[in-house]
């Protein structure tokens, strides 16, 4: 009996140690690219046909909010608790010359009040009147000079992950100014807003960037047909909460 005993609790080992190579322990580990529809992000560029003086693909001191983008309205709205870990931005080259390409740095420079900066900002509904397209700060990533990168759509790691909650949209922010803008794109399917409320058809005169947490603006300034490239790489929690208390 005593050996009947022994050689009966083999078949089980064996079979636990079997499943464990077979099937391992879940995997929890799970992101989604926030933005990110069949539309690629792409480093903006002048239609040919375009006069310069109309060709306005340069986002100027203000916080931006795709609202739609290949359809999907609000686009980069949270759906998982989770981190965002780093977000991508298409830059545009300004120009192929590199004579003019500096004379247009130059010019964006003295008249935005520096270089080229973006942020993520994290926002949640503000509570106001849902006319009012109102959101507030919850987080933001730190401003980055993005110039070395014109030309180009680049993943930009962040320093220190920024937590979200369902509900909460990313927006991209440039305190001067960033050239992230696709025009003359079809406003049934593409559109953004802007952190003003009012003198919407030119650039604003003072900064507009929310930049200040727990700060609430009014997303009354909408742009249809225009196409904001940015996105945002989350990374969820596991079975959905923060693990550490």
């Amino acid at each position: 009996m005593g050996s009947m005993r022994r050689t009966s609790r083999w078949p089980v080992a064996a079979a636990v140690a079997f499943a464990a190579v077979a099937f391992p322990a879940a995997a929890y580990a799970a992101y989604t690219e926030l933005g990110a529809t069949k539309s690629p992000l792409v480093a903006p560029s002048c239609p040919p046909t375009l006069p310069a003086a109309q060709c306005t693909i340069i986002l100027t001191r203000v916080t931006a909010l795709e609202t739609l983008r290949d359809g999907a309205t609000y686009p980069t709205t949270v759906r998982q608790a989770g981190r965002i870990t780093s977000f991508t931005v298409g830059l545009s080259n300004l120009s192929t010359n590199k004579s003019t390409r500096k004379s247009f740095i130059h010019y964006l420079d003295a008249t935005y009040g520096g270089t080229t900066r973006i942020a993520i900002t994290v926002l949640r509904p503000g509570g106001g009147k849902k006319t009012d397209f109102s959101w507030t700060v919850v987080a933001e990533s730190p401003i980055y000079h993005v110039e070395p990168y014109l030309g180009s759509v680049v993943q930009i790691p962040l320093e220190t992950t920024l937590e979200v909650k369902p509900g909460d949209v990313i927006a991209l922010t440039t305190p001067t100014w960033a050239p992230v803008l696709t025009i003359d794109v079809n406003g049934k399917k593409f559109a953004y807003r802007q952190s003003r409320s009012s003198n919407c058809s030119g650039p604003p005169a003072t900064s507009q960037a929310q930049l200040t947490s727990a700060q609430t603006a009014n997303y009354k300034c909408d742009y249809p047909g225009t196409r904001l490239e940015y996105s945002a790489t989350e990374v969820f929690y596991p079975l959905g909460a923060n693990p550490v208390h």
